[in-house]
Order: C-alpha cells, then structure tokens, then sequence
C-alpha cells in the first residue's frame, strides 16, 4: 500500500511517551483510511495530550486539494481515543466524497412522470354543461 505523501504522517507528543507501537499504529490507520476514501494523502498529524486521567487526541488529515479534515476525541484510553478521533475525521472525508460524487445535473423528466402518475384524472366537460355555464354566467341574457 504505498501512497503519495505517505511518509507525511506526523505522530507526536509533547507531554506523553507514545512507546514504539502507537506512532506504527497510527500510521498504518491512518493510512487505510486514506486509501479507503480519496488515496492521495497529502499530509496528515495525530497530537497527544494527557489531560488529568485522560488522554486527548487530536488527528488532521489533508488529502489532495480538499480541505483539513480533523477530528478530536478524550478517553482514559490512549488508542480509544485514536480510533475516535479517526473516525471523526474519516466521517469528514466520507462526507466530501459522497458530496464530490452526488454533484450531478438532477433528472427533470423523472420527477415529471412521477407526479403525472399521482394526478387526479380529470373529466372533459361535455358541451351541454359548457352552454349551462355560460347561460348562468351571461349578464346579457338577463338584462334582456
């Protein structure tokens, strides 16, 4: 699986110790999303906080010309919160392509026919309720 940009994948911490493991988790994540949704990744950076008991992640994907999908998550677990700020920002990247590929002209001839199918069906008038009409409705002919 090798991507663009693959080697930008920036793990880091400035108050943690994120041991060998973590940083090739994240990547290889990072990575899969990457490839499940658009596949040219141009940069991409997890940040880790510890806050009390808790762990704050934060993870920025930019992939191609769209812009920074980010996504942010607390748990008392290091790689729960990962994987929650990931797929925040992979709802994000989801999202834009559904809206990329969506972007059609609408068919107006279907909506045309599916409300012709649901039309009342009307009657033509037959002509001696026309004449009954306009005789009604003839001022004239009462004046007279």
């Amino acid at each position: 699986m090798s991507f663009e940009g693959a080697e930008n994948i920036l793990v880091q911490s400035s108050t943690v110790d994120l041991g060998e493991n973590f940083p090739e988790f994240a990547k290889t994540n990072i990575r899969r999303v990457a490839g499940k949704y658009f596949g040219r990744l141009s940069s991409a950076s997890v940040h880790v906080t510890r806050e009390g008991i808790t762990y704050r992640c934060t993870v920025n994907i930019q992939m191609g010309a769209l812009k920074t999908m980010s996504g942010e998550a607390k748990d008392k677990d290091l790689y729960t919160a990962f994987r929650s700020a990931l797929q925040k920002s992979a709802k994000q990247l989801r999202r834009s392509k559904r809206e990329l590929r969506e972007d059609k002209a609408e068919r107006v001839d279907k909506d045309v026919v599916l409300r012709e199918g649901t039309a009342p069906i009307r009657r033509e008038p037959q002509d001696e309720e026309i004449q009954a009409a306009n005789d009604e409705s003839d001022y004239r002919a009462a004046a007279e």
